[in-house]
């Protein structure tokens, strides 16, 4: 009987120290610098117009070089780090990341769609990175080596009843 007991506590031991081994196994969304967004659509018209419209649609919001050219940009809109990409997932969710890769990590170096692989690339390390089904999560290259997957943003509801994007 002692040495069943000493049996499962091995095997008890054995599973916690698995399990504590496989919670180190996360990703990052922390390299890049925490920085205001605040996107806000305030009509359902300018969801229509400006947001995405269903699965795997996406949009980018660079303040600073007025993209997208006509989003009606005011004082009060942030755009985070690197711009925003505002995507929508396969269920038709909104989701929303920085666009500055992670591994790179410079405002200038942005992920872009690849259209053929529905992931998010760096076009300078050439990580990719799921936005159409997983939160950011990297795919391959640096990125998906050391665990580094894009700044996630919150997509909430806004009093008008279109979406507002804001930070973390």
């Amino acid at each position: 009987m002692k040495e069943l007991k000493t049996h499962f506590l091995r095997i008890f031991l054995a599973l916690l120290v698995l399990g504590a081994a496989s919670a180190c196994d996360s990703v990052d969304d922390d390299r890049i610098p925490v920085m205001p967004v605040q996107i806000t659509f305030n009509t359902i018209a300018e969801w229509n117009i400006y947001g995405v419209g269903g699965a795997m649609d996406y949009r980018r919001f660079i303040r600073d070089e007025r993209i997208p050219a006509n989003y009606p940009y005011t004082a009060m809109t942030y755009t985070g780090f690197g711009g925003v990409l505002l995507t929508c997932d396969v269920l038709g969710n909104p989701m929303a990341f920085d666009l500055a890769c992670p591994v790179e990590r410079k405002q200038s170096v942005r992920v872009q769609i690849n259209r053929d692989e529905y992931v998010a690339e760096c076009p300078v390390c050439h990580s990719t990175y799921d936005v159409f089904s997983l939160p950011g999560t990297p795919l391959s290259g640096p990125a998906a080596n050391d665990g580094y997957a894009l700044r996630r943003y919150r997509v909430g509801p806004s009093q008008g009843g279109a979406y507002m994007l804001i930070s973390n």
